[in-house]
């Protein structure tokens, strides 16, 4: 989460700058905030202006309004009225991202003027571009520190400097904006409103670790782990992320108890069946993993466009079912040699059993690992927002009541 690009902390404060950015960094943002309540607003600033800007958002939100405006009094005036600026935008937005574009020269400017201002910004603050703007503040070029040192002094700006420069808008999903820099590679891009003016620049870096972050939240999203949890949670905090989702997976779990105990009769007269109930549930649980970690991909990454969701789900089927069936063809052989061992006259049925049950098992999950994901994104939820236990439950019914209904349907 650290940014370490809007200030130079003074160097007496520095020790316990490092320290309070370390805990910050450690905690998710109402963890955070808290953390500040005690600390002098003079410090506060300077280790929040070291982290990344949409979690000094996140952390400034958190705050109580008397705190969060004796900090931001802290901050020069440019930053200052920056990060008011960034408060107006949604979370997961560039605008929360944003910071002050230092660097803003005009066109008419020379060389050597433009110089003498970097002289002094690049004292409390990281440079790493120059934007040519207008009175109106309108976006019209941009300078590379190479211009600057290669031109001549008495050159003007606008006549070195890069036109038609690629911006961002406040608005934009940084999911969205994360899609576009994958052939850019800048490290700090403009933010633009729709009239071409400049409002601020966000930097790749940012952009990076807010994504990274979600991607990593995903694999704990999947079992009900909230992405606010980190290891420094209290314990009762943590208590309180994950148990309701437990309850919900125990609720499940009775459903998928519930079709067990409607075959009982059929368990009782054939128990070598018990025998594969794990084996189904496990084969067609990681069929339907498989299908959900791809489809969870394409998500974030923005590969599953309108339209493509029938596609998808249609290959995961077929895919579910191509690698069911060698599965099936080992199961159903361990089956028959079971059952033949014990003396079944239905080893063959059963071997058959085995075989359309695991075939149609991993079929349907490997649909579920598709359709879940792409589901809970319909109805506005994080997709990846306790899938795995949704996932796990249809799996369970399906390859459980497939092979326990087929063994009723075929022997009993």
């Amino acid at each position: 989460m650290h940014n370490r690009t809007l200030f130079v902390a003074q160097p007496q404060n520095d020790e316990a700058r490092r320290r309070l950015v370390a805990k910050l960094g450690a905690h998710p943002p109402d963890e955070a905030a808290a953390l500040l309540v005690t600390a002098e607003a003079s410090l506060a600033f300077e280790a929040l202006a070291e982290l990344n800007p949409s979690f000094i958002q996140d952390i400034l939100a958190a705050l109580p309004d008397g705190q969060r405006q004796a900090i931001i009094a802290c901050a020069p005036p440019q930053l200052a009225r920056q990060w008011e600026r960034s408060r107006l935008f949604e979370a997961g937005t560039i605008g929360r991202f944003m910071e002050p574009a230092f660097a803003e020269f005009r066109p008419g400017m020379t060389v050597d003027q433009a110089i003498e201002v970097m002289r002094g910004l690049v004292k409390t603050a990281l440079i790493t571009y120059g934007y040519v703007t207008d009175h109106d503040g309108k976006l019209l070029g941009l300078i590379t520190m190479r211009d600057l040192l290669f031109s001549e002094r008495e050159s003007r700006l606008v006549d070195i400097m890069l036109r038609d420069v690629f911006s961002f808008r406040p608005g934009m999903a940084v999911s969205e904006a994360m899609k576009l820099t994958l052939s850019r590679h800048y490290p700090v891009y403009p933010v633009c409103d729709d009239q071409e003016r400049l409002l601020g620049l966000v930097r790749g870096q940012a952009i990076f670790e807010s994504e990274a972050f979600e991607i990593t939240a995903q694999a704990g999203s999947m079992v009900g782990v909230d992405k606010e949890e980190r290891i420094s949670t209290p314990m009762l905090r943590s208590f309180m992320f994950r148990h309701p989702w437990l309850q919900l997976n125990l609720l499940t779990a009775f459903l998928a108890g519930g079709v067990v105990a409607m075959f009982q009769g059929t368990i009782d007269q054939l128990v070598v069946l018990a025998v594969f109930l794990p084996v189904l549930a496990g084969q067609s649980g990681n069929t339907g993993c498989q299908a959900l970690a791809v489809t969870l991909r394409g998500i974030t990454l923005g590969e599953i466009k309108s339209g493509d969701a029938r596609a998808l789900i249609a290959k995961e089927g077929m895919l579910g079912a191509m690698n069911g069936a060698p599965v099936g063809i080992v199961s159903g052989i361990a089956m028959y040699m079971i059952a033949n061992a014990q003396h079944s006259p239905h080893a063959l049925v059963l071997a058959i059993v085995v075989f359309l049950a695991m075939v149609g098992a991993c079929t349907i999950s490997g649909i579920s690992g598709a359709i879940v994901p792409l589901t809970l994104k319909r109805f506005g939820t994080d997709p990846a927002t306790a899938s795995s236990i949704f996932l796990t439950t249809a799996t369970d019914v399906v390859s459980m009541g497939m092979l326990l209904g087929l063994a009723t349907i075929l022997i009993r």
